[in-house]
């Protein structure tokens, strides 16, 4: 044992008269410097997973506009988003995951002497039109947020901004960004672009697309700027079925789509059919039923009760064209944009057509979309209870109802146009926690680590509560 000691000594003495030990600190198995092209590719990734999958942890909005709900583990259906610190996990991904990916991808691109000023220009856009898109889902989820200090090493207590000053901002920097794009010269390739497949012009009718939405999110408390903009992008936004923006997954492991990851894969016997969305369905004979939902284990089309525990077994199921691995997210869609083009008919803007044409081309887009026909979707717009002659309410009732149905799988922005538009109105699940989310509350991880600005956000936006609504949320 004595001689162990020894030699122990030996080692440890002859290691702290080494001069130079600075070689510790060389990374061998990651790379040193990250291309821009993977940093973009990564915060598209993160960015689009985020939005996608039904992970407790990450995204509850399934949960929220009552599409599905949950067998056994209530929380987040029962509005309760701070056992599992859902807000600092959206914060953090949208922060940490997407924003710092897309600005140091940014960086590079300005520096690399090897792009022609025509190719860096597109980069350059494309990236900030993913930024823009960020930022926007931050808004909409928390209100104000950090914007003009976010990202910045040396603001380590970032202040927050108003929030409809950041949305006017990033309208701003995305009618510039579709300017800068020119569809005659080179993005990014098509492995590194993995929504645009290499094609310029496909983000053209992205970002366009997203000033429609983004246009119309604000048509509440500024008409004549939504109508602005939205007459400026509609005739270059989405415009048919071959138009749609999709992220595409792939059927191996760790390309695959989330929701199989953590439906199929984990194995979870928990997800099911909330009866709020699957009941709409069966009682209309909307052909979306068996495209959205599996029956139960009995062959019976059943939905679940939102906000108690439910028998698996019992109740219908997510349906495995939605879960499988290869199953594609959708950034824009022809469906979504014709409900757009047909709200801003009612509301008088200048596009063409009628309300009533561009809602029946949303419906049957949707239906086609998931895998129905022409004359399913044609039979169902005969239902004069679906009908836009005859549907029940005014056009906020009949385009959000339908809306929401379409947004299927697409929860965020499903989240986003049931608080704006206001319809359909949702009970509140069993024993819910708090009222209808407007919004997440800020992280504790700023309540705590950025405490005086935090104070100040909260004040500004009215209470740091769920309920509380955002500025765009006027009705």
């Amino acid at each position: 044992m004595k001689k162990i000691l020894a030699y122990a000594s030996l080692l440890v003495l002859t290691a702290s008269c080494t001069k130079d030990i600075s070689r510790f600190n060389e990374e061998t198995k990651k790379a040193a410097n990250v291309p821009a092209e993977t940093l973009f590719s990564n915060g598209v990734r993160n960015l689009v997973d985020g939005v996608t999958t039904p992970n407790v942890n990450d995204n509850v909005f399934r949960f929220t506009v009552q599409h599905w709900t949950m067998s056994t583990y209530l929380d987040e259906v029962q509005y309760d988003f701070i056992t599992r610190a859902i807000p600092q996990r959206w914060w953090a991904r949208m922060y940490r995951d997407v924003l710092t990916d897309l600005q140091e991808s940014a960086r590079l691109i300005n520096e690399n002497t090897t792009l022609d000023d025509v190719a860096k220009n597109n980069q350059l856009a494309i990236v900030d039109i993913m930024q823009v898109y960020a930022y926007q889902v931050l808004v909409n989820t928390f209100g104000d947020v950090p914007y003009t200090e976010a990202l910045n090493s040396d603001a380590l207590f970032p202040k927050y901004d108003n929030a409809k000053t950041v949305y006017d901002d990033l309208l701003v920097r995305l009618s510039a960004d579709i300017a800068k794009l020119n569809p005659a010269e080179a993005g990014f390739s098509s492995d590194q672009d993995v929504i645009g497949g290499g094609s310029v012009e496909r983000w053209i009718i992205f970002a366009n697309s997203l000033q429609v939405r983004m246009g119309m999110t604000i048509a509440d408390v500024d008409d004549a700027k939504a109508k602005a903009l939205v007459e400026a992008a509609e005739p270059e936004a989405v415009s048919s079925a071959d138009d749609n923006i999709l992220y595409t997954y792939l059927t191996a492991d760790p390309n695959t789509n989330p929701i199989w990851l953590d439906i199929v894969q984990s194995g979870r016997l928990d997800y099911v059919a909330a009866n709020t969305l699957h009941d709409r369905l069966k009682t209309t004979s909307d052909p979306r039923l068996s495209l959205f939902y599996r029956p139960n284990n009995a062959g019976a089309y059943v939905g679940g009760v939102v906000g108690t525990t439910n028998t698996f077994s019992a109740v219908s199921k997510p349906s495995e064209q939605v879960s499988a691995p290869e199953f594609p997210a959708v950034l824009a869609d022809y469906a979504e944009m014709e409900f757009y083009r047909a709200e801003a008919i009612e509301r008088g803007y200048n596009v063409s057509g009628t309300a009533a044409t561009h809602y029946n081309n949303a419906v049957t887009a949707s239906i086609l979309y998931w895998g129905g026909t022409q004359a399913d979707a044609t039979t169902y717009l005969a239902r004069p209870d679906v009908a836009y002659a005859t549907a029940a309410g005014t056009w906020r009732q009949k385009i959000g109802t339908q809306k929401w149905i379409a947004l299927y799988n697409r929860p965020f922005e499903g989240w986003t146009e049931l608080r704006r538009l206001d319809y359909p109105v949702l009970n509140a699940p069993v024993d819910a926690k708090n009222g209808f989310p407007n919004r997440l509350t800020y992280p504790a991880n700023e309540q705590q680590l950025n405490g005086t600005n935090y104070t100040s956000a909260a004040a500004a936006i009215g209470g740091d509560e769920v309920e509380t609504k955002l500025f765009w949320d006027k009705f």
